[in-house]
């Protein structure tokens, strides 16, 4: 998706509150041995609900980086009463890619409130979603490491379909119970539910945007768009593909592993 001249306001605008963002950082990328010596740069790729949120999330807590996710920036705008907050439900809704314009406006703002709270370094997860935006990340900043998270597309299905949110607390829940036999030359993978408690077992809702359909299109347009995004990183030697094979017990502690973050502590923990 290329970005239309009506835009060059909207990436001014981004430009200058990214340079505010950057200030005093370093420019030298990082290989994974170093991710915790300085704030990292850090972009999370992968399908809709392989869980890049998850481990972002967890990875931010580990690096102590603030953790930047476009799919938490859009469900914060469609919580607003406005006519974009309107627009931009029906595209959701309709599982299409939002365009560059909108989705630079939800980061810019975003990356405002970090500039001033001092934040230092980022993980984003959903972002850059096309070749063209991942060119405009590049002439802003240098970009540490790409983990990009793969898992198959069938039970990809099967986890997006089970998720829930509880409408008390937030907290996001799997009801999937996933054990796929090992076939044709693919592993076996087993990911438990993720149940919630007791209280609150009554209180679970499940996204608008999360039926077979509208999975599937989505899935559809980030093989679509994904490929360039991919290439583009791997030419320059900063593409990790990442399998998950299993639940988070199982894959968050691979994941320290191959972003050599983990300790002796920590290896002998999994090892009881």
């Amino acid at each position: 998706m290329r970005v239309g001249a009506g835009a060059a306001n909207t990436h001014k605008a981004f430009k200058q509150l990214w340079a505010a963002f950057m200030s005093g950082m370093a420019a030298a990328a990082l290989p994974p041995a170093k991710l915790a010596q300085q704030p990292a740069k850090l972009v999370f790729l992968g399908c809709p609900g392989v869980g890049k949120g998850t481990y972002a999330s967890m990875l931010s807590d580990r690096l102590g980086i603030p953790h930047i996710a476009m799919g938490d920036l859009v469900r914060e705008e469609l919580l607003k009463s406005t006519p974009n907050a309107q627009k931009l439900k029906d595209l959701v809704n309709q599982g299409k890619l939002l365009s560059d314009d909108i989705v630079l406006n939800l980061l810019s703002s975003r990356l405002l409130r970090a500039s001033e709270n001092g934040e230092d370094g980022f993980i984003l997860d959903g972002f850059p979603r096309t070749r063209s935006q991942a060119e405009i990340l590049d002439q802003l900043t240098e970009i540490d490491l790409v983990v990009n998270l793969k898992l198959r597309e069938d039970v990809l299905i099967l986890k997006c379909l089970g998720r829930r949110i509880c409408s008390g607390c937030g907290n996001n829940f799997n009801l999937a119970d996933i054990d796929v036999q090992a076939e044709n030359g693919h592993p076996r993978i087993l990911m438990p539910a993720m149940l919630p408690p007791p209280t609150c077992a009554s209180k679970l809702t499940i996204r608008e945007d999360d039926t077979e359909d509208v999975i599937r299109e989505r899935l559809r347009i980030y093989a679509q768009e994904s490929k360039p995004v991919e290439d583009y990183y791997k030419q320059q030697n900063k593409l990790l593909d990442f399998d998950v094979g299993g639940g988070i017990p199982q894959t968050w502690p691979k994941l320290l592993r191959t972003l050599k973050l983990d300790t002796e502590d920590e290896l002998k923990t999994q090892q009881l």
